[in-house]
């Protein structure tokens, strides 16, 4: 990765490393309005984006963050201009080609989920190749969500239960949660324990929503191209601070009368 590299010691005393979240996933938006509010074409955003994610991910990597999950493309994103759908699909796959090597050295594991099929064919090709490279690196998890829309994937896996209790091969009453978990695209990670979004917009955008049920979720007005460093600093401590009692309490409280 060409990103320079990030020091593993916080500028921050309020980070504790010994309480960082496992999984980090991450909705970045606002590339298209930093690129306008600079009087820059929109694809000048997204390319700014690109190396924002870099730095993203290997200061997850220098500070022991085990997986880290990209909302890159949704299917809901073919409706933009062609021109700029068209520039996407080569940005992934320029990066691919450029960063893949780097990523193999520094122990970053890729993965892509969501539905493949409608990608270019030379993107699929690059997809399956970096896949296959880096499927042995243990460092960092790193889940690009591409082509990905969160109910499709529910539906999906909804119809590859179906056809498992057709054959025979499964019981309905054995199907729980965890059932359905494994035959989701996030099956080989655990459930993301931060979700980031950018640029101030208060919604999923259906974006993993199985997995982020009890997901903290950080919110910031920052465009994702200007989120450094220091953003996800902040983003983290808030994290930290956070009671995770996912639905539960310690102990209730002694009533006197």
């Amino acid at each position: 990765m060409t990103a320079q590299l990030v020091s593993t010691t916080s500028t921050s005393i309020d980070l504790d490393f010994k309480k960082l979240p496992q999984h980090v996933a991450i909705i970045m938006d606002g590339n298209g309005r930093w690129a306008q509010q600079r009087g820059l074409p929109r694809l000048e955003g997204h390319r700014q984006g690109a190396n924002t994610l870099k730095e993203i991910l290997r200061t997850c990597k220098n500070w022991g963050i085990n997986t880290l999950t990209a909302y890159a493309f949704s299917t809901e994103n073919w409706g933009r201009p062609l021109t700029e759908v068209g520039f996407l699909m080569n940005l992934f796959e320029r990066l691919l080609r450029k960063e893949l090597q780097e990523m193999r050295e520094e122990g970053v594991r890729i993965r892509f989920i969501g539905d493949l099929s409608p990608l270019p064919s030379s993107l699929q090709q690059e997809i399956r190749y970096s896949m296959a490279k880096t499927r042995h690196n243990q460092t960092i998890n790193f889940n690009v969500a591409i082509n990905y829309g969160s109910r499709k994937e529910i539906v999906k896996a909804c119809r590859d239960i179906a056809e498992k209790v057709a054959l025979g091969e499964l019981s309905p009453d054995t199907i729980d949660e965890n059932t359905i978990s494994q035959y989701l695209y996030t099956s080989a990670n655990p459930d993301p324990d931060l979700l980031i979004r950018t640029s101030g917009e208060m919604r999923l955008s259906n974006f993993l929503l199985w997995q982020l049920a009890y997901t903290e979720m950080y919110v910031t007005d920052t465009f994702w191209p200007d989120f450094d460093l220091q953003q996800f600093e902040k983003a983290i401590i808030s994290y930290q601070k956070r009671d995770r009692r996912f639905g539960k309490i310690t102990a209730m409280p002694t009533l006197s009368f």
